[in-house]
Formats: structure tokens, sequence, C-alpha cells
């Protein structure tokens, strides 16, 4: 399959001051309007051919996902739900399109909904994002008005109904059965798997958990078929991605490439690097903190995967030659810490010990063994903790002192040097 290149298939319909008749005349709706042509079960298919992958950074597919409902989810009362909660640190592609493109992402909501024949949609959003919710609320009724989002959506029997739900501004809600938790009103914690939401989720309902980006994937699917979207990235990692980048380069922002993009292109065009380039971060604040070897890495999931990282929610933090990686590495443990839900003990407490040496160690007060001391706590996090967010801070510890542990045991024995002179 010959491979398309072209960088603008989701960022073409951002908007300024987006308004529904604007997104129309770019073609907005045309996918729901062929979704609703075909079955539900061909919607699924459709889909499932196409080879989407989530989007915000564990890269199930997505078709996958929704093939695991049960026969009679329907009858049940299929849940659909929008993550854009967005939590992660240096990632603000979600609300990007939140912001810019919210006709993409409700005309995606619609096509999920039917495909998996949920009469309920909840969007939970992201706390801190209060503007955007309102922004988001003014849409949805846009789009009713429009027989869009509603009753009898145009003109059928399909009928589904939307609901934006605020968040409580916990990291951890990352995790879909914890964001489930949270929707329900309850404390966010995660919960044992199985049953999986799909087939036991917010309010012992099947429940399909997808994230904005994926979401907005599917009017693009469902207007131009599975081939043209297959067509795009890489045979494995299919499709367009939106990637954050900030830090120490000229222009901060959220670009679209195809999957399988270097990173280095994507500096390149948020304006190159802000001075000398020392290290960059990808996939958020749980993602490997590379050398500058990390230029040639191509982002996609099994590109990343093979580097000993992952593509994650597509964050990329790029850190030049001033960066004292001693207070990186304290910036990392000290949200570890913090996001920390509290459930279980391995996290709970070793996200806090790891967070006091690295506090120690940024200070000036730290001690040369704290850092084989990290390293076991966060072995011991990792096969103890609950869920994934007490196993992942070992990533970035690891890469840390991979690329930068000489620097950071000098930057220990100097200070302990000049505390010696003093």
């Amino acid at each position: 399959m010959k491979r398309r290149e072209s960088t603008t298939y989701i960022t073409k319909y951002a908007q300024q001051n987006p308004s529904i008749g604007e997104y129309v005349q770019q073609g907005g709706y045309h996918g729901l309007r062929e979704a609703l042509k075909l079955s539900p079960e061909k919607v699924r298919q459709v889909v499932l051919d196409s080879k989407l992958r989530g989007r915000g950074g564990a890269g199930f597919p997505t078709g996958k996902k929704w093939a695991s409902l049960p026969p009679d989810a329907a009858e049940q009362g299929t849940i659909l739900v929008c993550n854009a909660d967005e939590g992660e640190p240096g990632t603000f592609k979600d609300r990007y399109i939140m912001e810019r493109m919210p006709f993409l992402m409700l005309e995606g909501l619609v096509i999920a909904a039917y495909a998996v024949r949920a009469k309920k949609i909840y969007v939970y959003i992201r706390g801190e994002y209060p503007e955007i919710a309102e922004q988001l609320m003014t849409a949805v009724q846009a789009a009713e008005a429009k027989d869009y989002l509603g009753d009898k959506i145009l003109g059928t029997d399909f009928s589904v109904s939307l609901e934006i739900r605020r968040g409580g501004g916990s990291y951890v809600v990352g995790d879909e059965t914890a964001l489930l938790s949270s929707l329900m009103g309850k404390r966010g914690y995660p919960w044992m798997k199985p049953p999986f939401p799909t087939e036991k989720g917010a309010w012992d309902l099947p429940t399909v958990v997808n994230n904005v980006e994926t979401i907005s994937c599917l009017p693009m699917i469902l207007a131009g078929g599975a081939d043209e979207f297959a067509a795009i990235g890489t045979d494995s990692s299919p499709g367009p991605k939106l990637f954050s980048i900030s830090g120490a380069v000229q222009n901060p922002g959220v670009y679209e490439f195809p999957m399988g993009v270097t990173v280095w292109d994507v500096i390149k065009s948020a304006g190159g690097v802000r001075g000398n380039l020392k290290a960059v971060q990808i996939g958020g604040t749980a993602g490997p903190v590379y050398t500058e070897a990390a230029l040639n890495y191509r982002l996609d999931y099994e590109s990343m995967k093979k580097v000993g990282g992952s593509l994650g929610s597509g964050a990329i933090v790029v850190m030049d030659s001033k960066t004292n990686m001693a207070g990186v590495l304290e910036i990392i443990m000290r949200f570890f810490a913090e996001e920390s839900c509290g459930q279980c003990f391995p996290c709970r407490y070793g996200t806090r010990q790891l967070a006091y040496m690295a506090n120690k160690i940024a200070a000036g007060r730290g001690k040369s063994e704290y850092i084989p001391l990290m390293v076991e706590t966060t072995e011991v996090m990792d096969a103890a903790s609950f869920c994934p967010f007490g196993q992942s801070v070992s990533t970035p510890l690891r890469t840390l002192l991979e690329g930068f542990g000489d620097e950071i045991e000098r930057f220990i024995r100097e200070q302990e040097y000049v505390k010696e002179v003093v």
C-alpha cells in the first residue's frame, strides 16, 4: 500500500472561533452521514479495518476494544465515555481539539455511539478546563439544533444524548477504571480487571472509553474509508497523530504528522531548539528521558517500544544544555508523589520516598547512596503496585540515570565537597 504524506487530516478543521456552519462547509459531518447509511456492525468493521489505535497512550486497537462488548450490550444499555481529562504534563493536543475543532470531536462521538449502540455519551473533561467545558456545551447545543446530536439524528431512528462531567484534577484517572469511578461520583481509584469496562463499567453497564483524539479520527475514517486512513503513517501504526511539543523550542504548540515521523522533524517544525539540545522526554512524565540520540527515533508505537519507551500521549518536552538534570529528577519524582491516589502502600509510600530523596539531591543535600536506593524502590513498586501508575515511575528514573546518571552523581559529589570546604 502506498503511504500518504500530507499532514493536515485533522488540523485542517481548526478554527479560531469554531462555528458549525464553517465546519459543515469544510466537509464536516460527511463521515456521520456515511456511517448512518451502514449498520452499526459494519461501522465497527470499518474502524477495525482502519487499524485505528487509541491516541490516549496505550495504543490499543479501537475496533478490538469495541468488539469486546458483550453480545447483549445494547440491551443492557451501553455507555460511551470520552476521556477529555488530559492530565499528562506536556500534553495539550486534546485541549487544542476541543478549543478549535469541537464539532469534529462531537461528530466522532456520535459515530462511535452509533457503532456501539450507545444511547448515552459522557464527556469527562479536565477540571482545569472550565472555559473549554462551557465552549463545548455551546457546541453541543449548536449540534443539537442542526439534528447532528439528540433525538432522531439526521432524520434516522438513532438518538443519543450527551452530558459533560468535570473531573477533579486527578492524574490517576488516566486509567479508564479510575475515570469511571470518578464519573460515578466516587473517589478516583482504579479497580481490578477483569471484568473490563466493556463488560462491566460505569454503573455496572457495558462501557466504552475512548480518548478525544481517537474519537476525532472517526469522521475521517468513515468519510474516506478504512484504506485511506490505513495508508497514512506506518503499517502497524496508521493514521495522523497530533504531537504536543514544549520546552526549549522556538514555537511550542500542537503539530500534526503521519505516524512514524522522526523526533527531529517535529522539533524542526516547532522552529528548532533554543540553544543546544540536551535531552528529550517523550510520552509525558511517565515517559523516558532520552539524550540527543532520540532525534532519529520514529514516533509510532512499535518504534518507540524498540527504544525502551512508548509513544504515550505524543508529548515531547525539549531540554537545552542549561537544564540541571538533578532538577529534572526532582520535578518528576515530586509529580508522582503528588499524583499518587494512595490506594496501595507500595505506590503511596514509594513515591514519597523517591520525592524526598530527589528533593534532597536537587537541594544540594543528597547522598550518593540515594541513587541505588531509588532504583531499588522503583523495582519494588514495579512488582507490587496495584495499577500502572506505580509501575511507570521506573521508566523516567531508569532513563535519566542511563543518560545523565554521571551528571547527577557529579552534582551530588560537588555539593558534598562544597559542604566540606565550607
